[in-house]
C-alpha cells in the first residue's frame, strides 16, 4: 500500500500540463473545418445526411490519428 500511496502523492504534487493557446486555436479550426465539410457534403453535394456524417467522422478520426502520431514522435524526441 505504501508504494501506491507514494505514486498517488507524487502524481498529485505534479503540476498540471497547460495546453497552449495555439493548440486550442488549431483544434477549433479543425472542428470548424469538419463542420464545414459536413455541411458542404450534405447541402452542396446533396449526398445523404448519414453519408455526410460518416465522411466527416472519418475525416475527424483520421485527423486524430495524425495528431496522435505527431505527438508521439515529438514526445519520443525529448
Amino acid at each position: 500500500m505504501t508504494v501506491d500511496r507514494d505514486v498517488i502523492e507524487a502524481h498529485e504534487q505534479a503540476p498540471p500540463h497547460e495546453v497552449s493557446r495555439a493548440t486550442v486555436v488549431a483544434y477549433a479550426v479543425a472542428a470548424a473545418l469538419l463542420v464545414a465539410w459536413f455541411l458542404f457534403g450534405w447541402l452542396v453535394l446533396r449526398q445523404g445526411f448519414v453519408d455526410s456524417v460518416g465522411e466527416s467522422a472519418g475525416a475527424g478520426f483520421a485527423l486524430l490519428l495524425i495528431i496522435s502520431v505527431v505527438g508521439t514522435v515529438r514526445r519520443s524526441r525529448r
